[in-house]
C-alpha cells in the first residue's frame, strides 16, 4: 500500500509538467512558439519528453509500476478478506464492562431464553449471528458482528482505479485526437488530409474513421460588453450541418448547435467546439497586377482580446520569395507606452500590421514546416526609409506597394474560423464506470461501520445477570452508544420482553 501511495504521488508529479509545458498533441502551434522563445531548453525538454509528457517511456513506467503495485496490494486483500467473510464472529470476552460501551442489568428469566431473545433482535438489525452457546463457566454467550462490507468498499474502491487506470489506457492505444481549423462557411470531411494535426493510439488504424462530413454554416459570439471581464467572449457556437455517412450521396443532412461542452456525437467520435478566431482576408498581387496569393489567412489569437498572430508564405510569382508576418486587431488601439493593442474581441476597427522578409522561405527541399510560422533562417527583413524595417498598416479595403516594385497587397476583409477537436476515446465509458464503482466503493468504506456485540447471560440461582458490550471496530472506542440502547430497546420491547422488572439495573455487588 506504501508502495501504490507513493507511485500515485509520483503520476501526480510527472502530471505537473504536462500542465505547465505546452503539449504537442493538444497545441502544436503554442510547442514551436515556446520552442523559439526557449532555444536552449528546447533540446533538454525534448530528450525528457516534455513537450509530448503522456505518451513519454518515463510516464508509461509510473503507470504501469502503478498497476502492477495496485495488482499486488489488492490480491492479497481479496485472499484475507475472503477468508474473513467466512469466520464465525469471536467469542465473547470474559469481561464485557472493560468494553466502551456496554450495560448491565438483572432479568427474571432463564439464561437461554434470554439469549435466545438477543439472537433473534440482532438477526433483526443483520448482524451475522453465532447461535447461543454455553462456556466453560455456564455462561449462556451470544456473539454477533455486522459491517464485512466495508472491506468489500475499499476493495471495489482499488479495482475501480485499476479499471479506470485500464480505460484510459484503451483510450491511448485505440483512439485518437485531431485538430483543425474550419472557417466559417468551409467544411471539413473526416478523412486523414484534412486534419491540421493528428494524434493517434498505437494500436489505431485509419481505417476506423467514420465517414461523416460538416458544414459551418454560421458563427454566433456572445461577448462581454462591461465589468472585468469587458472584451472578452461570454460564449460562442456554430451551426453545422452535417451527413453521418459522406459516402452515400443519398445520406439524410442534419444540423447541430455545435457548443462548448456540447460535442457532436457521431458514432464512437466526438466533435468538440474548442475555439474561434479571424482570417483576414489577403491578397498579393505582382507588379503587372496579377493575383499570386489570395484567400482568408488563419491568425492566432495572442490574448483574451483576440490580438492575432499569423503570416502569409509567396513562394511563387514574385521576383523573389516573399514572407509576411504581423499582427490582427479585431478593435484597434493605441498607446505611447504598450503601442498597438487590441481593445475587444469584436471585430470593431480591425486593423492589420505586417512586416516584410525576402529570400527562401524554406518550402522547396520538402522539409514539413508550419504554415504559422516563417523559417527564418533563410530570410532577411525589409528596409523601409530612414533602415527600420518596412511595415504595411492597413484597415480592411486598403492596399500597400511593396519595397522594390515587387507588387502589392490588400487587405479585403476577414473571415472567422473555429477550432475543432475530433476525438474516439473507446475506453471512456471503461473509465467512467470506473470512476463510479470508486465512488460507491469509497462511500461503502466511510459509511459502513464494522462492529461487534457481544451478549453474556449468567445464571446465578436469582434471576439471570446480562451484560452486553458493544465494540465500534470503525472508531476503536466509543461510537457504539447508540447502537447499544437500540439493542436494549429492541430486548425490552413488550413482544420480546415482560416489561421493566425484567430490565433492573443490576446491583454494584451483581456486577463482573
Amino acid at each position: 500500500m506504501r508502495t501504490a501511495l507513493v507511485l500515485l504521488l509520483l503520476v501526480a508529479l510527472a502530471a505537473i509538467p504536462g500542465s505547465v509545458v505546452p503539449q504537442q498533441a493538444v497545441d502544436a502551434f503554442e510547442v514551436s512558439q515556446w520552442q523559439d522563445r526557449h532555444p536552449k531548453l528546447t533540446p533538454v525538454y525534448e530528450a525528457l519528453g516534455l513537450f509530448s509528457v503522456y505518451d513519454s517511456p518515463w510516464f508509461a513506467a509510473i503507470y504501469l509500476l502503478l498497476m502492477v503495485s495496485l495488482v499486488g496490494c489488492i490480491l492479497p486483500r481479496i485472499k484475507v478478506y475472503a477468508k474473513a467473510v467466512r469466520a464465525r464472529p469471536p467469542r465473547a470476552p470474559r469481561n464485557l464492562t472493560r468494553l466502551p460501551d456496554h450495560a448491565a442489568y438483572r432479568d427474571p428469566g432463564s439464561a437461554e431464553e434470554i439469549g435466545k431473545r438477543y439472537a433473534a433482535a440482532l438477526r433483526k438489525r443483520r448482524y451475522r449471528v453465532v447461535d447461543t452457546d454455553v462456556d466453560p463457566d455456564g455462561d449462556v454467550v451470544v456473539a454477533a458482528e455486522r459491517g464485512y462490507l466495508r472491506e468489500a468498499g475499499n476493495l471495489v474502491f482499488h479495482l475501480s482505479v485499476l479499471v479506470v487506470l485500464a480505460g484510459f489506457a484503451m483510450g491511448s492505444l485505440l483512439g485518437f485526437q485531431g485538430g483543425v481549423i474550419v472557417l466559417k462557411g468551409g467544411g471539413f470531411s473526416n478523412n486523414l488530409t484534412q486534419y491540421d494535426d493528428l494524434n493517434p493510439g498505437s494500436l489505431w488504424s485509419a481505417d476506423d474513421l467514420q465517414p461523416f462530413a460538416f458544414t459551418v454554416d454560421d458563427f454566433t459570439i456572445d461577448w462581454y460588453r462591461s465589468g472585468q471581464a469587458f472584451g472578452q467572449a461570454r460564449g460562442f457556437a456554430s451551426e453545422i450541418t452535417y451527413v453521418e455517412d459522406a459516402t452515400d450521396p443519398d445520406a439524410e443532412q442534419k444540423s447541430y448547435e455545435l457548443k462548448v461542452n456540447h460535442p457532436l456525437s457521431i458514432g464512437g467520435t466526438d466533435v468538440f467546439l474548442i475555439g474561434h478566431g479571424y482570417a483576414p482576408v489577403i491578397t498579393v498581387r505582382d507588379p503587372d497586377g496579377e493575383v499570386v496569393y489570395s484567400g482568408p489567412t488563419i491568425f492566432l489569437p495572442t490574448d483574451l482580446t483576440f490580438a492575432s498572430f499569423g503570416v502569409v508564405k509567396v513562394p511563387d510569382g514574385l521576383e523573389q520569395q516573399v514572407g509576411l508576418q504581423g499582427q490582427f486587431y479585431p478593435t484597434y488601439g493605441f498607446d505611447m507606452e504598450t503601442g498597438p493593442y487590441s481593445v475587444f474581441g469584436e471585430a470593431q476597427n480591425p486593423f492589420l500590421s505586417m512586416v516584410v522578409f525576402t529570400g527562401d522561405l524554406g518550402m522547396d527541399d520538402g522539409t514539413p514546416q508550419s504554415v504559422y510560422a516563417l523559417d527564418m533562417d533563410g530570410l532577411t527583413p525589409v528596409e523601409g526609409t530612414g533602415g527600420a524595417q518596412f511595415r504595411m498598416d492597413l484597415a480592411p479595403g486598403e492596399s500597400a506597394d511593396l519595397p522594390d516594385g515587387l507588387g502589392t497587397v490588400s487587405f479585403d476583409g476577414i473571415q472567422q474560423w473555429n477550432r475543432v477537436q475530433i476525438s474516439e476515446t473507446p475506453g471512456k465509458l471503461v473509465a467512467l464506470g470506473g470512476v463510479v464503482a470508486a465512488l460507491l466503493g469509497l462511500l461503502g468504506s466511510l459509511f459502513i461501520r464494522p462492529r461487534r456485540v457481544w451478549v453474556r447471560v449468567k445464571d446465578d440461582g436469582d434471576g439471570a445477570l446480562v451484560t452486553v458490550g458493544v465494540l465500534d471496530r470503525s472508531t476503536g472506542a466509543g461510537g457504539g452508544e447508540e447502537a447499544l440502547e437500540g439493542i436494549l430497546e429492541d430486548v425490552r420491547a413488550p413482544d420480546g420482553a415482560a416489561g421493566d422488572e425484567r430490565a433492573r439495573p443490576a446491583q454494584e455487588e451483581d456486577r463482573p
